[in-house]
């Protein structure tokens, strides 16, 4: 089953049902994360250059969140993309080889005496 989302050059896209989960998933854990940092939709959207009201389409799925806005919500809302899209979990646990160096250095001032 397609459903049609109407974009903002009013052309429609048909978007899969998968897909229409996805974006309804990742509204609801930007709703979450933003509530988490107390911060208001309204607030959101000045800081992401976007208007309250396409903030309320992109919660409620819609409308879909341009790509290039990503990044900044995850940073708005301290987080990475991974988490955004439910996935951090399943990312850490197939992640395998040296950690990168700036990790590597993190651990080693976190085991420097606390003095």
């Amino acid at each position: 089953m397609a459903v049609l989302l109407q974009l903002a050059s009013t052309t429609a896209m048909s978007v899969t049902s998968e897909e229409r989960e996805f974006f309804i998933a990742l509204g609801e854990s930007t709703t979450c994360l933003r509530k988490e940092h107390s911060i208001t939709q309204t607030q959101q959207a000045e800081r992401l250059g976007v208007s309250p009201q396409a903030v309320q389409a992109y919660v409620s799925a819609k409308r879909q969140i341009q790509v290039a806005v990503l990044p900044d919500l995850a940073r708005l809302l301290s987080s990475t993309l991974e988490e955004l899209f439910g996935q951090q979990q399943e990312t850490t646990a197939r992640k395998r080889g040296p950690a990168p160096k700036w990790q590597q250095q993190l651990g080693a001032i976190d085991q420097r005496p606390k003095n």
